[in-house]
């Protein structure tokens, strides 16, 4: 029994190597599969990724756009984001809402080739994604209108915006205050409300003149300040039936309100500068020290709101009557075209 086991060892007939590799088919078998199964959850994660940055893209078209040209999109940046070639994606509704909220879907499908599965005549494997956004509403319009504005500093506010994948902020509205003279403890003058093109180009869409005295054009108001002195404001809005100055803010990826004033102390206010926003009062509430004001969240949606400055005349904390600033301002909300109101769902 020895001596044949020995011969078995020495053996160089050759039979011993068929069956040493068809013992090993089914190790090489299951090595090779694992290669092309571990290649297909890459692929996998591969198409999730790109699946993902392609519905997100879309959320950004405007509303106006097809389901069709939505889909040229969705294809071009999952191809874009690392998509295999032969990938397709397939863009599968795209809706919104009668109050601006935006949903879609989208699946992506590709067959894999295989190398180690060839064995088993297994030439490709299905791997498949799914992908789905939620969009809510926000801020595409906000509106301003002059309330009153007095002192005798002159004064700007200017409302910029900073579009989404923009550095540099540009002016979309100006508040302008002129004194009128006078020796009235308030003083009173004339405000001029313009709103800012593309082009920079500056359109008048209310002028509001307040004066000192007792007898007040016809349908007029006749107001009383806190010292007792009696005063009016003549309002002329552009076009008359305006509600005040409309600004499209749907592109805006930040906002925010600046106020000059050149004899003040400090001389430019905003809200966002942590030390100086505290001079901004909304529905009479001073805003916090330290705090930079979201203008998305300040101006609310389908409602007025009041906010007011104190230009820098009076220390602060004081109460919202010494402010010379006062305007309201109205949000409309919808669908918008910023990517950060985008979440993914699926």
């Amino acid at each position: 029994m020895r001596g044949l086991a020995g011969r078995f060892v020495r053996s160089r007939s050759g039979s011993f190597a068929p069956i040493l590799i068809l013992s090993m088919m089914p190790l090489i078998a299951a090595i090779g599969f694992s290669v092309d199964y571990t290649s297909a959850v890459q692929t996998r994660a591969d198409m999730q990724s790109a699946l993902d940055a392609g519905i997100l893209s879309i959320t950004t078209m405007d509303t106006t756009s097809t389901l069709a040209q939505r889909q040229v999109v969705l294809q071009d940046s999952f191809a874009a984001n690392g998509a295999p070639a032969a990938a397709t994606a397939t863009l599968n509704s795209f809706v919104v809402d009668a109050g601006g909220t935006a949903t879609a879907q989208a699946t992506a499908n590709y067959s894999m080739p295989t190398v180690f599965m060839q064995i088993a005549r297994i030439n490709t494997v299905p791997v498949a994604v799914a992908a789905a956004v939620s969009k809510k509403p926000a801020l595409v319009t906000s509106t301003f209108k002059v309330l009153g504005v007095s002192g005798y500093w002159n004064k700007t506010m200017t409302l910029y915006g900073t579009q989404f994948g923009a550095a540099v902020a540009k002016p979309l509205m100006t508040i302008d205050y002129l004194y009128g003279g006078g020796t009235d403890p308030k003083g009173y003058g004339t405000t001029t409300v313009s709103t800012i093109n593309n082009l920079g180009v500056s359109t008048v869409v209310q002028t509001q003149v307040c004066k000192v005295g007792k007898k007040p054009p016809s349908g007029v108001t006749l107001n009383t300040d806190q010292y007792g002195t009696k005063y009016y404001c003549v309002d002329t809005m552009v076009p008359a039936n305006s509600a005040g100055a409309a600004i499209d803010v749907s592109l805006m990826g930040g906002l925010n309100l600046q106020m000059n004033v050149p004899q003040g102390n400090p001389q430019n206010l905003s809200t966002n500068d942590a030390t100086t926003s505290n001079r901004l009062y909304i529905d009479g509430t001073e805003v916090p020290n330290g705090t930079v004001v979201d203008i998305f969240s300040a101006v609310p949606c389908g409602q007025p709101s009041t906010q007011a400055w104190e230009d820098g005349g009076n220390p602060v904390p004081a109460p919202v009557s010494n402010t010379d600033f006062s305007y309201s301002v109205t949000g409309k909300c919808d669908f918008n075209k910023r990517p950060s109101n985008t979440v993914l769902t699926q």
